[in-house]
C-alpha cells in the first residue's frame, strides 16, 4: 500500500516516542510506501505563538528567552534520540543553522517593530521544520533512508492568504507527485513538516491551528495514496466524551460527512477542511494512537456501512448565548445579514443560529472568549435600529447527536426531548439542519454531563458496531 502517516505533536514529543515511532514506519516501510507527515514537538508552536506575542510588545529579551527555550528542547531531544555519531552531528548542524535562521528572522522583526502576517507564518512555521529534523534523522539512525522536506521543499502551492491559506491543488499535484514519486524509487522515505506551504512567490504561508492534517489529506490525494493515518494520543472517534461517559466505546467506522460533523463538535480537533482533498477520491483515512498500535482506531470513508441512528453525543462547553430582539425585525429583508456581517467584521464566529418563525428575535451561540466583543459590538452598531434588545446567558453548552441514520428516522428527536426531560435538564435553544446529519440543542454548562450520559444511554451507543 501506499500510505501518508500522519504524527500529531503529543506523539513526538520526547525521544522514546521519537524512537518508537521511527521503528514503527520501519517496520511499516518494510511492507508499505511510507510518506510521514509531522507536527510541531508538543509546546513549540505555542511558544513561537508568544515570541511574536513579546515582539508586539517590544520585549526582544523574552522572545529570545523563548527561542534559547525552544534551542535547547530541540538540541536535547536531538542528543537523546539519535545514537549514531555521525547522523546526530549531521542533525545538530542542520539545527544550529534553522536557529541563526530563526534568531535572524526575530532581529528583522523587532528592528521593524511590527508583526505582519507573512512574517507570523514564517515565524510559526519553524515549529514543523524542527520536528522533521528529529524524525528523519531518528529514521537513519534506525538504517532506513530518509529526508526532511518543509511543506515548501515538497511542492505546496498555496495562495498568498496568510495565516489561512489554500493549497492550489493542480499546481501542488504536479509538483508535490513528481518529488515524491522520485523519492519512492529511490526507496527514501519523506519527512514532510505539516501545516505549512508557500505561495507562488516562495513566502512560507499556513493553513491554521490543526493544518498538519489538512497537509496529510492533500499531500495524500497528490499522491494516490491507498489510506491516510492520522496517528495522535486518543484510539479513534467516540461514542461521547470518555471523561464523561465511562463505557464510551470506540467507533469503527464512520461516513467522511459524520467525522465532519464531529469535526466541528469537538469530537476531535480535526482542521475544517481536512476532508476536502478525500471527498474526490474517496481515499480511506483512519484516526489511530501513536501509543496503542495493536488498536486500529477509527476507519473514516466515503459511505459508512455501520446504520446506526445515532453515532455520537459530541458537546462544547462554555459558550454564550445572546438572544436578539425587536419588532422591526419582522419582514424586513436583510436584518440577519447585517446582524451576521456586523459580527463578522469583528471576527466572531457564530457556531450555532437559530429564529422562531414570527421573525421577531433570533437566537445565536458564540464562544465564552467572544460574548463581550459580540454584544458591544452589537449594541454599538444595530441596537435601537433594527435590535430592540439584547438577552445575554453565559455559561451554556452545545450538545450534539450525529449520525447519518437519522435521516429519515421517525421519533429521533421525541427520544432525545424524552430522555432530557427525565433528567430534568432544560434545554435554551434547538436546531437541526434539513439534511437531519445532527441534532443539536443548548443547555447550562452543569447539565452537560447529565445530559450527554442521559442520551448515551437512550440510544444505547455503547453496544454500538
Amino acid at each position: 500500500m501506499r500510505l501518508v502517516i500522519k504524527y500529531g505533536g503529543t506523539s513526538i514529543s520526547n525521544a522514546k516516542d521519537i524512537q518508537s515511532v521511527a521503528k514503527y514506519i520501519n517496520l511499516q516501510s518494510n511492507k508499505h510506501q511510507i510518506l510521514v507527515v509531522c507536527s510541531a514537538i508538543s509546546g513549540t508552536t505555542d511558544d513561537l505563538i508568544e515570541i511574536s506575542e513579546s515582539i508586539k510588545k517590544e520585549n526582544k529579551s523574552k522572545a529570545e528567552q523563548l527561542v534559547s527555550t525552544i534551542t535547547n528542547r530541540h538540541k536535547q531531544l536531538a542528543k537523546q534520540t539519535i545514537k549514531k555519531p555521525d547522523v546526530r552531528k549531521k542533525l545538530l548542524t542542520k539545527l544550529d543553522s534553522d536557529f541563526v535562521e530563526l534568531l535572524a528572522l526575530i532581529d528583522g522583526m523587532v528592528l521593524l517593530g511590527e508583526v505582519t502576517p507573512r512574517s507570523m507564518d514564517y515565524l510559526i512555521s519553524f515549529g514543523e521544520r524542527l520536528s522533521i529534523q528529529l524524525v528523519s534523522s531518528a529514521l537513519n539512525d534506525s538504517g532506513k533512508k530518509s529526508i526532511p522536506l518543509t511543506g515548501k521543499e515538497i511542492g505546496i502551492v498555496t495562495d498568498s492568504n496568510f495565516g489561512e491559506s489554500k493549497p492550489l491543488m493542480d499546481t501542488t499535484r504536479l509538483r508535490v507527485s513528481k518529488t515524491v514519486e522520485t523519492l519512492f524509487s529511490k526507496k527514501t522515505i519523506p519527512v514532510v513538516g505539516g501545516f505549512a506551504g508557500a505561495d507562488q512567490y516562495g513566502h512560507v504561508t499556513t493553513f491554521g491551528r490543526g493544518g498538519s492534517d489538512y497537509s496529510a489529506t492533500t499531500i495524500g490525494s497528490c499522491i494516490k495514496a491507498n489510506e491516510i493515518w492520522l496517528m495522535s494520543d486518543v484510539d479513534g472517534l467516540m461514542t461521547a466524551d470518555p471523561k464523561i461517559v465511562k463505557n464510551a466505546k470506540l467507533l469503527k467506522e464512520v461516513s467522511y460527512i459524520e467525522a465532519i460533523e464531529m469535526a466541528q463538535f469537538g469530537a476531535k480537533q480535526i482542521h475544517p477542511r481536512t476532508f476536502e482533498p478525500l471527498l474526490m477520491k474517496k481515499i480511506p483515512m483512519k484516526i489511530r494512537n501513536s501509543f496503542n498500535v495493536k488498536n486500529e482506531g477509527t476507519l473514516i470513508t466515503a459511505s459508512s456501512s455501520a446504520k446506526n441512528t445515532v453515532k455520537c453525543v459530541s458537546n462544547i462547553q462554555n459558550n454564550g448565548l445572546i438572544d436578539i430582539q425587536g419588532g422591526s425585525m419582522v419582514g424586513t429583508p436583510g436584518t440577519a445579514a447585517k446582524i451576521f456581517a456586523t459580527l463578522a467584521k469583528t471576527g466572531i464566529n457564530v457556531m450555532m443560529i437559530s429564529q422562531n418563525p414570527s421573525e421577531s428575535s433570533i437566537t445565536i451561540v458564540v464562544k465564552n472568549t467572544d460574548l463581550d466583543r459580540a454584544v458591544s459590538i452589537l449594541e454599538m452598531e444595530l441596537l435601537g435600529k433594527i435590535i430592540k434588545k439584547l438577552d445575554v446567558t453565559t455559561g451554556v453548552a452545545i450538545i450534539a447527536l450525529i449520525g447519518s441514520g437519522m435521516r429519515g428516522t421517525i421519533g429521533v428527536a421525541s427520544k432525545v426531548f424524552g430522555a432530557i426531560e427525565k433528567n430534568k435538564v432544560n434545554v435554551s435553544m434547538i436546531t437541526q439542519g434539513s439534511s437531519e446529519l445532527n441534532l443539536a440543542f443548548v443547555v447550562k454548562n452543569s447539565d452537560t454531563n447529565v445530559a450527554v450520559r442521559a442520551l448515551h444511554n437512550a440510544f444505547e451507543l455503547d453496544k454500538i458496531n
